[in-house]
């Protein structure tokens, strides 16, 4: 009996041993893991522009666009953060201020170098910044209004001497008359089509006036790595070939400008991403207060209380702007609505009327002006914004407009010349704050970029005041005398403000506009494959 149950025991073993491997034999096989694929980044992107290059030098450039080359070539002492209007350390690692806020003190990181590998120092900085207090270029007051002097404490210090404190000089600092600049840009020379550049993320590979420039990533610059070593940047003539481009895949990014009726088609089609940017970005006119007949403040007036903003708001823009009332954005702080309180909505044809028969003109008698607008740098738009404003003047009986037009060179030196009676001009903030909305436009030592010859004591001292408040409130009242005082004198007359509006390729990633509006091209990369 205990034999035959150890027998079977055994039996009962074998069989499930050989079940054991049996079963062993059909186990399915484990799965191997899906390695996960390494994107893979395209050397090149390139971006398709209506806009031009005026001077490849900081020291005269003072339009939107070459600023944005200036950003990515070059590189101050602060700089923003991509997305963000938060000041971050560019070639400065640190900086302090004196308590009486007259004395500031910057810190040069030690590993900031040109493109050829030619180390940034101290004197590097002191010798361009000096130099655009020499030249006395179209941005030269963004330095000559703020700095005594800026002198070099040792081979690695900065120290800037204020006229007057000045609560935003760090914002100011940002702006590219403080870039360094390579020490073959001559000290008393304005350089247009300069390569050289300065110790920014990219180097000019090639530039050719009009048609291109390529950039190339600078291997000696100091921060991150830019995501795509070559940047092309191609000029089209209007919004129109600008748009096919895009669509033939000749371009990856469309910037500056399509029509507004571009981004509503294009905002449809899944092969590309519409982005924005509200805010800041501003449309006036611009009147040199010196020319006949102009320079009759009723004349001025009667243009401003004609103007209807919401018709060229919805006709022309599709909405995409809106109707603005002072040179300071709406919803910035300090910004009032001194045209509408002085001029109501608009148009106000009675009150125009009004005033140009109180400065001797009528029916028969009509006041002539002279409209000038750009073709291509604000895009295609333009000559319809001249046109419709033609026809609400005209709207009157007792305005005659003449619409003339220039290229965006051309353009800009009338305007530093005062040669343009009226003129359709837009303007994108240099430092993210409201001083920056008036002085450059008001103050009498700051304006000649203009052409409004618009100079008024009172105003230059307000400003002036404004700039040396610590106090936001303080300094909001007094940019409240002063757009009030622009409403009465009319130098300029504001008309909307609107988005900033840039179209990419979906496989684009890295597109970082924020409040300051000047796009980074270093943070641009492309996936392929």
């Amino acid at each position: 009996m205990k034999r035959t149950l150890i027998i079977a025991i055994v039996i009962l073993v074998i069989i499930a041993i050989i079940a054991a491997i049996i079963a062993t034999q059909y186990l399915p096989t484990p799965a191997t893991p899906t390695p996960t694929p390494t994107p893979v980044y395209a050397e090149t992107i390139t971006i398709g522009v209506t806009d031009k290059v005026t001077d490849i030098d900081p020291s005269n450039a003072y339009d939107f666009f070459t600023w944005e080359v200036l950003t990515n070539i070059m590189e101050g002492l602060v700089k923003y953060k991509p997305g963000t209007d938060e000041l971050i350390p560019g070639i400065a690692e640190k900086w302090e201020v004196s308590s009486d806020g007259s004395t500031w003190t910057f810190y040069l990181k030690k590993n900031v170098a040109f493109c050829d590998g030619t180390p940034v120092k101290a004197e590097d900085v002191v010798r361009s910044i000096k130099r655009v207090m020499i030249i006395e270029g179209d941005p030269s007051w963004l330095v000559t209004e703020f700095v005594e002097d800026v002198v070099a404490i040792d081979e690695y210090t900065v120290e800037f001497k204020l006229k007057t404190p000045a609560s935003y000089f760090l914002a100011v600092a940002a702006t590219p008359p403080y870039f360094p600049v390579h020490p073959s840009y001559p000290q008393d020379q304005i350089v247009s089509d300069a390569t050289w550049g300065g110790a920014g993320p990219y180097c000019i590979k090639e530039f050719k006036r009009d048609e291109y420039i390529i950039l190339e990533a600078n291997p000696h610059y100091h921060g991150e790595k830019p995501k795509t070593k070559t940047i092309v940047i191609k000029f089209y003539r209007d919004a129109t070939a600008l748009r096919l481009a895009l669509e033939r895949g000749e371009i990856d990014i469309a910037w500056r400008t399509l029509r507004p009726v571009d981004y509503v088609d294009l905002a449809k089609d899944p092969n590309f991403v519409v982005g924005s940017v509200p805010g800041s970005f501003i449309r006036y006119i611009i009147i040199n207060v010196k020319m006949d007949p102009v320079s009759n403040v009723l004349v001025r007036k009667a243009i401003a209380a004609a103007i209807d903003r919401a018709e060229i708001a919805e006709k022309i823009f599709f909405n995409t702007m809106s109707p603005l009332y002072s040179l300071i954005p709406a919803g910035m702080w300090g910004h009032i609505d001194a045209f509408k309180e002085t001029y109501g909505l608009g148009p106000n044809i009675d009150l125009a009327r009004s005033l140009l028969r109180e400065a001797g003109y009528s029916e028969t008698n009509k006041v002539v002006i002279e409209l000038w607008y750009t073709p291509t740098h604000y895009g295609d738009t333009e000559a319809d914004v001249a046109a419709l404003i033609k026809k609400q003047l005209e709207a009157t009986g007792m305005i005659s407009v003449e619409i003339k037009s220039a290229e965006w060179a051309t353009y800009v030196d009338n305007a530093r010349n005062a040669r343009m009676m009226l003129s359709l001009f837009g303007w994108y903030p240099d430092y993210i704050d409201p001083d920056n909305f008036l002085t450059p436009f008001l103050l009498s030592t700051a304006n000649k970029w203009t052409g409004s010859l618009y100079a008024n004591p009172t105003v230059d001292e307000l400003l002036r005041e404004a700039m040396v408040k610590v106090d936001q409130s303080e300094r909001a009242k007094l940019y409240e005398q002063v757009q009030r005082i622009l409403a009465d004198e009319i130098p300029f007359i504001p008309l909307l403000q609107g988005n900033l509006m840039i179209v990419y390729a979906k496989n684009v990633r890295g597109v970082e506009l924020g409040p300051p509006m000047l796009l980074p091209y270093w943070t641009i990369y492309k996936t392929i494959g």
